[in-house]
């Protein structure tokens, strides 16, 4: 366990259709949010174009790139530059007709250290990824920095106990969600604020459940009929917000974070300690039929 801390940088943006303009604005955050100390700068899910996910056009598979490619190759270099590690999420091709929603992790040496490929994937009104996306087979990753074990999982990722559960077994730190969600335009304010509240506290739990940080970085700004409702936060091993950023406009925001406190959160709230890891089985069935009609 490293017994240090480390200054996170959260970058929350509002996108275009061009790819230069979104990458230009990327590239100025993370050059701003490493002047502020940032060590470990995470992007929002896909922020190199607007939410494309939201039809099913066949147009837009000429967007995807390899991983590693030449946006990886640019934060490679960026990354050297500020020492600084870089969390970016792309759109990949990996062969022909199979393309992943994928992150790449860039070391503060500039070192492509891996990727992450999304493992749960939407289909929703206005979420149309399993169109694009085939789900990620690579397992879930840890990636050890020059500042820190750190796992990145992504947006529908968020709603799973078993993925941060994994990831905290596998030593992770911090864990970072690269987020592109938000409210229909049509939705009254009660329904917004009941999403918006749901999706927060669920990840919070993660880091109570885990003894972890989590940090979640979302985008903002409307896209058709879309509100990406910001909203990127920070919570402690135990649950604190540390940070929220408003819903309707850009942020960017460098917070420190104590990693001693994981290990003194899981001394006193030995959830790992007590874990029944004989009993779990069940947990890998579809659905558990009691034998009970459903009402």
């Amino acid at each position: 366990m490293s017994e240090k801390n480390v200054s996170v940088g959260l970058i929350q943006m509002s996108c275009e259709s061009g790819k230069a303009a979104n990458m230009e604005k990327a590239v100025a955050g993370i050059r701003n949010a490493a002047s502020q100390g940032a060590r470990i700068i995470c992007l929002q899910e896909l922020f190199a174009s607007e939410y494309f996910c939201n039809e099913e056009n066949y147009d837009r598979f000429s967007m995807a790139e390899t991983v590693p490619g030449p946006t990886t190759k640019l934060f490679q270099e960026l990354s050297a530059e500020l020492n600084v590690v870089i969390i970016a999420s792309l759109f990949e091709k990996r062969a022909r007709g199979i393309y992943h929603n994928t992150v790449a992790v860039t070391d503060a040496d500039g070192k492509y250290l891996g990727k992450y490929r999304k493992h749960h994937i939407p289909d929703d009104p206005g979420y149309y990824e399993k169109f694009y996306f085939t789900p990620g087979d690579g397992g879930y990753q840890v990636f050890r920095t020059r500042y820190g074990r750190i796992s990145v999982l992504i947006c529908w990722d968020q709603w799973y106990p078993e993925a941060a559960r994994i990831v905290a077994l596998k030593g992770a730190e911090i864990i970072f969600y690269p987020t592109a969600i938000g409210w229909a335009l049509s939705q009254d304010a009660e329904t917004n604020r009941q999403q918006y509240q749901a999706w927060q506290i669920v990840q919070r739990g993660h880091a109570v459940a885990n003894g972890l940080y989590v940090v979640t970085v979302n985008r903002t700004g409307t896209e058709g009929k879309m509100n990406f409702w910001g909203g990127s936060f920070i919570s402690s091993p135990f649950g604190d917000l540390i940070y929220q950023a408003p819903h309707e406009q850009e942020d960017l925001h460098v917070q420190n974070l104590d990693l001693s406190v994981i290990d003194e959160v899981r001394v006193h709230w030995p959830f790992m300690r007590d874990r029944r890891i004989d009993s779990y089985r069940p947990v890998m069935n579809r659905f558990i039929d009691t034998g009970y009609d459903l009402i």
